[in-house]
């Protein structure tokens, strides 16, 4: 006896449930699955390598650490605008071609990065990083959708992701390590390395892919008319700014507050990325039996343990706790809000896929900008407390709104 459930099936505009397109392969392609993990490993590493290297790369270059901080605002900026724009500017080309140029587009960033005489050079490297990074996230979910049966879609999702859990807990303590050892540009000499071969296991696994969608800015503006487009874009900027905002200046709270010292901030934070690393598992399994339920439960995680650091952040054990959780709470977010953009419009995945990084890009923006504001004025709680009013109204939206199951399938 067998059962077909439709957990999270798309719904057209008038909100009636519509079938998502076959997956081009009735099998899955586990090994090119894996590809896009390292691809996503390769490009978190990227981005996070300049927090740990900071204050040495500055006095390398001669300039200052706000300048040099500016490595990072450029690949988030360029990466907002490179994830709707790259599917419209590559929608004739085979998606193995253009992942596989992405790849070496980011080689290339890591070994100028490594190289770079001056902010200007530098800055060329990060901003080629910014063009690799929103092109491969706005499509690697809709990839994931033809490399996979549906019903293996979201656990497919969360494999890839799996590479932002894993550089989340490596690149800052190892890049920090290199940097002190043998400076700063090893760890973008390392990886470069590991951006080749995740070039060559692309090479040899990503089949021919075959342009499916034909998005433009036409079907850009239509899918912004879809509610259910409008309804997650809006949830991820009130659940991920709330995220970000507290996150970001978790720090400050930790030696303000809680009084913790430099080791021991490591260790939690380190606790932080292993949470998220199997966060990002139980994330995959909730979502694809409903990515509502995923983004509900790590949203009211998450306000929770905000308020329990506005409340008794001064207590290390609570806090080292609260932080640890939020990282496997935050694991329920990047599965659950693809997996619901890609099945609120599967006839044109790639473009709300773009539509999603260049949301994510403006949520992690309006974060740190609105906690930084709370910070500045009201001390290291305002992170937390920016993040319990903006989780809580996200999570309140996706519990009206967010996606439902439809009635099973008869037996």
């Amino acid at each position: 006896m067998t059962s077909s459930s439709c957990t999270a099936c798309p719904t057209d505009p008038g909100g009636h449930a519509i079938a998502a397109p076959a997956p081009a392969h009735t099998t899955a392609r586990w090994p090119a699955v894996a590809s896009l993990t390292m691809g996503v490993f390769g490009l978190v590493m990227a981005e996070f390598l300049p927090a740990s290297l900071l204050t040495a790369m500055a006095s390398d270059l001669g300039i200052s650490d706000g300048a040099a901080g500016q490595a990072v605002t450029a690949t988030a900026l360029v990466g907002a605008v490179a994830a709707p724009a790259l599917p419209l500017l590559t929608r004739r080309l085979d998606r193995r071609v253009v992942m596989l140029a992405l790849s070496a587009l980011l080689v290339l960033s890591n070994l100028l990065a490594a190289t770079a005489g001056s902010l200007a050079a530098l800055l060329v490297a990060r901003v080629m990083l910014g063009v690799a990074l929103g092109g491969f996230w706005s499509m690697s979910a809709a990839l994931a959708m033809r490399l996979v049966p549906e019903n293996l879609f979201a656990r497919a999702m969360s494999v890839i992701l799996t590479g932002v859990s894993v550089a989340t807990v490596c690149a800052a303590p190892i890049g920090a390590w290199m940097g002190d050892v043998w400076g700063w540009r090893s760890a973008f000499v390392a990886a470069c390395v590991v951006s080749l071969v995740t070039l060559a296991v692309q090479a040899a696994t990503l089949p021919a892919l075959p342009p499916r969608d034909k998005p433009d800015l036409r079907v850009l503006a239509e899918l912004l008319r879809r509610p259910p487009v409008r309804v997650a874009l809006l949830a991820v900027l009130l659940v991920i700014s709330g995220h970000f905002a507290g996150f970001t200046y978790i720090r400050p709270l930790m030696e303000q507050v809680t009084h913790l010292s430099v080791g021991a901030i490591s260790g939690v934070l380190l606790g932080y990325g292993i949470g998220g690393f199997f966060g990002n598992f139980a994330g995959g399994w909730l979502a694809g039996r409903s990515e509502r339920h995923a983004i509900v439960a790590g949203g009211v995680l998450i306000a929770v343990l905000a308020a329990s650091l506005l409340v008794a952040g001064s207590s290390p054990v609570v806090t080292a706790v609260a932080i640890t959780l939020w990282g496997f709470a935050f694991g329920a977010f990047p599965v659950g809000f693809q997996t619901w953009i890609v099945r609120a419009a599967p006839d044109q995945a790639e473009g709300a896929g773009g539509l999603m990084v260049a949301g994510f890009q403006i949520a992690i923006a309006s974060g740190a900008i609105g906690g930084g504001l709370l910070v500045d004025r009201i001390g290291a709680l305002g992170g937390p407390a920016f993040a319990v009013v903006a989780l809580t109204l996200g999570t309140l939206l996706t519990l009206r709104h967010g996606p439902r199951a439809v009635a099973r399938g008869a037996q």
